[in-house]
């Protein structure tokens, strides 16, 4: 296992958190209560996601616009090339620079017909996510790209090398940071970024964290995305549908593992998948080290 900075094993990470636009009144009330809970552990940013061919497209916009005008954060918008021409999506990142966001979290996006089918570009629209990030960074220096990794490859990519070749393309084409896909096995995560580094890619790829409060459906949801669930993993949650307490003692146990353990060997970034839930990550964070108002102390 790769030691990424063991000479400095007490330095304070930085974390950061997604989030995803509501749909409903009552959904709204639980982002705002979960932002309202973990804004003060003062994340370095936090994303609001972006849905499937841009569905999502205004409500992510006013979420966004909202984290701007009524909070401190430093709110980070998805954006994707799915089914839409240029000059739709070139519309919404000026939208977001008039808004004053200068942070995008650049991807290609899911095909708008599932995961697990071919992709197949707007005739008019940006052909892959570089292409994407080349077109902000030309229009919008000031703007700050993330995007995305795969620890595991990304399912539709011939093998690593082809997979590592696109985060290239990114990075030449502009991007600052990558965050990975959710990974269980943090072997996974060092091999990975083993390769990427071989490469001579040195941007910083923050580990992408799911506490799973279902585990259930979270299995469902990441596999079809091409995660790996290890079997230790599954049979911790083993006997437990319906039994929530319980689910979530197990769920803030594994992943306080995973994240005080790529900390010991030097990682110092963390992005959460918070699903709108704010108990496990503000716990899990609790345990990095972070503390309400900008307080921290070394894990």
């Amino acid at each position: 296992m790769t030691e990424i900075n063991p000479a400095t094993p007490t330095k304070l990470p930085n974390i950061s958190f997604e989030f995803f636009p509501p749909k409903t009144e009552e959904m709204d009330r639980t982002l705002w209560e979960t932002i309202e809970r973990l804004a003060p552990l003062a994340p370095s940013f936090v994303s609001v996601t972006y849905g499937a061919g841009g569905s999502t497209r205004e409500r992510t916009h006013a979420t966004i616009v909202r984290l701007l005008k009524e909070t401190s954060l430093i709110p980070a918008a998805h954006l994707t090339c799915v089914g839409a021409p240029k000059s739709e999506i070139d519309d919404v990142v000026t939208r977001y620079h008039e808004a004053g966001v200068r942070h995008i979290v650049a991807l290609r996006g899911d095909p708008t017909t599932g995961i697990g089918t071919e992709y197949i570009p707007h005739p008019d629209g940006y052909k892959t996510s570089a292409d994407l990030v080349a077109s902000i960074r030309k229009r919008y220096s000031d703007i700050d790209v993330t995007v995305s990794a795969y620890p595991e490859k990304h399912p539709e990519s011939a093998d690593f090398d082809a997979d590592i070749d696109v985060l290239a393309a990114k990075v030449d084409a502009g991007a600052t940071r990558a965050i990975t896909q959710v990974f269980f096995d943090n072997d996974l995560y060092f091999r990975y970024l083993d390769k990427v580094r071989a490469r001579g890619i040195d941007i910083p790829v923050l580990p992408g964290i799911m506490p799973m409060h279902n585990f259930k459906q979270a299995r469902s949801f990441v596999t079809r995305a091409g995660t790996t669930v290890p079997d230790w993993l599954a049979a911790k949650f083993d006997g437990l549908d319906d039994d929530a307490e319980t689910r979530k003692l197990v769920a803030a146990t594994v992943v306080a593992g995973q994240v005080q353990k790529l900390a010991k060997h030097g990682v110092s970034d963390f992005h959460f998948y918070t699903m709108n839930r704010a108990d496990l990550v503000f716990a899990i964070s609790h345990l990095l080290g972070f503390r309400p108002n900008g307080a921290r102390k070394a894990a």
